[in-house]
């Protein structure tokens, strides 16, 4: 008994040298938070390179256990245990309602470690991932301030780095350091909301002509367009169109139009061509943090349209999404070059069908 208590003594003489208060390490933990984006992964560990053991939807209630300086969450949600990024979490008071962020700790520079599997947070306004280390190899992505990256190898300046949408390639370390910004939702759906609509092509310029029936691309997105346009006024949202007419507008002034009007959104629409027998639906971003998010709400609702399946998303390093500081996504419809794809997108009940799911997502993404 007296070796028990001689230990005890012990432990809490070495707690108080150590300046740890075994209440205060504990009294934050557990708290209640809610799920604030449209889908959760779970991971095993907390890096992006772990395996994902659940996912959760919006809404969903969890308790959390612990939080680190990365960013990661432990959690619990009924039998579910594991890891997930604390920013996409709103804190819970202990009235049941939403207070903060479960970690919204702003980034903050300096070192970053280069151990494979450890994170880090955009610091730039906007950071181009390249295909190797160094300003001469091309461009295959871009970031957005606050976006979280996995490292997984390192060479001189420059950082090899995994981004949450499995993106791979290399960024400069001076624009990278620690912390977690959390993503910003208004909660208010389409109601209010400023959505540019931009028919691809036009006038001089066709754009894809179909093998088939020798559909005119810009024939499709200007009357494509003009449905979405009234799926997205009926949801509330102001619809600013870049042609109404048979008119080519350059890409310059469509991104124009877009930044002008202080759009909270920019979709291009489009209809594809290809000299194999490719068939469906692709869209497409450029910022993996200001675009895809919308690029995958919207693919979400076209999953499957009218008979053509997606093909999910794709970087792509196209002018109206890479010069365009509104959130921007672009969406090929359909392959005029394959018969059955042009028998089913020449239509107007596919069309109405694309708008209506368009507008879903778009929903979706300001719900």
């Amino acid at each position: 008994m007296r070796r028990y208590i001689s230990l005890v003594i012990m432990f809490t003489l070495l707690v108080g040298s150590l300046g740890i208060s075994l209440v205060s390490a504990t009294s934050a933990f557990p708290y209640q938070a809610k799920v604030s984006s449209s889908a959760l992964n779970v991971r095993s560990e907390p890096s992006l390179q772990s395996s994902v053991v659940g996912k959760l939807n919006k809404g969903d209630v969890v308790t959390v256990t612990d939080e680190d300086s990365d960013g990661w969450v432990q959690i619990k949600h009924n039998k579910l245990t594991g890891y997930a990024a604390g920013y996409l979490l709103s804190k819970l008071n202990n009235a049941g309602e939403e207070s903060s962020p479960a970690a919204s700790e702003p980034p903050t520079s300096g070192t970053v470690s280069t151990s494979p599997g450890s994170t880090a947070t955009v610091l730039a306004d906007s950071l181009r991932i390249r295909s190797g280390p160094g300003v001469s190899y091309k461009v295959v992505g871009s970031l957005s301030q606050g976006e979280q990256i996995t490292i997984t190898g390192s060479q001189s300046d420059w950082i090899k780095i995994r981004t949450s949408g499995r993106t791979t390639g290399w960024v400069s370390k001076a624009y990278v350091g620690k912390g977690a910004v959390p993503p910003k939702h208004s909660g208010r759906g389409l109601r209010g909301k400023v959505i540019v609509v931009d028919a691809g092509h036009g006038g001089n310029d066709p754009g894809m002509i179909g093998t088939t029936y020798e559909t005119k691309e810009k024939d499709l997105t200007l009357s494509t367009a003009t449905y979405l346009k009234q799926e997205l006024q009926s949801l509330g949202a102001t619809v600013i169109m870049t042609r109404t007419t048979d008119k080519k507008p350059e890409l310059s002034e469509r991104v124009r139009i877009s930044e002008k009007a202080d759009a909270d959104a920019f979709v291009s629409i489009h209809y594809n061509s290809s000299e194999k027998q490719t068939s469906g639906i692709l869209t497409f971003f450029y910022s993996e943090k200001k675009d895809r998010p919308l690029a995958q709400a919207i693919e979400d609702e076209l999953t499957e349209v009218g008979g053509l399946r997606s093909h999910g998303l794709s970087f792509g390093d196209l002018y109206v999404l890479r010069e365009n500081d509104t959130v921007a996504t672009l969406v090929e419809l359909g392959f005029l070059s394959n018969r059955k794809d042009e028998s089913i997108v020449r239509g107007s009940a596919y069309q109405k069908k694309a708008a209506a799911a368009i507008a879903r997502g778009l929903a979706n993404y300001f719900g």
